[in-house]
């Protein structure tokens, strides 16, 4: 059964740091991207960044490139994805999700959400002070 599960939410202060997790399980095979993706009120849901479980390359939107940091960690049954998110700003506050692509994907489409086929349920990260 396949499954994304986002964890690491939270309310955060200006200028500070959170680390957003994913659960993911159910993929037999690792020829896979993992990407997050964010919504705030009133607007589209946009790719935040990417990384493909088979080669570990990445891939970031221009607004957070600098400040996140997407990594994975392979466990037996399920894969760890990490967003380390540093300098938060209010501007970030949105709900997070967390998605799976099957590859391959081309290179401008990478944070593309019509990419992605399965989705956790989404954690909220609030940013203000």
């Amino acid at each position: 059964q396949v499954q994304l599960v986002e964890s690491g939410g939270g309310l955060v202060q200006p200028g500070r740091s959170l680390r957003l997790s994913c659960a993911a399980s159910g993929f037999t095979l690792d020829y896979y991207a993992i990407g997050w993706f964010r919504q705030a009120p009133g607007k589209e849901r946009e790719g935040v960044s990417c990384i493909f479980l088979n080669d570990g390359s990445t891939a970031y939107a221009d607004s957070v490139k600098g400040r996140f940091t997407i990594s994975k960690d392979n466990a037996e049954n399920t894969v760890m994805v990490y967003l380390q998110m540093n300098s938060l700003q209010p501007e970030d506050t949105a709900i997070y999700y967390c998605a799976h692509a099957r590859l391959p994907i081309f290179d401008r489409l990478r944070l593309n959400p019509t990419m992605y086929d399965y989705w956790g349920q989404g954690i909220q990260v609030t940013v203000s002070s």
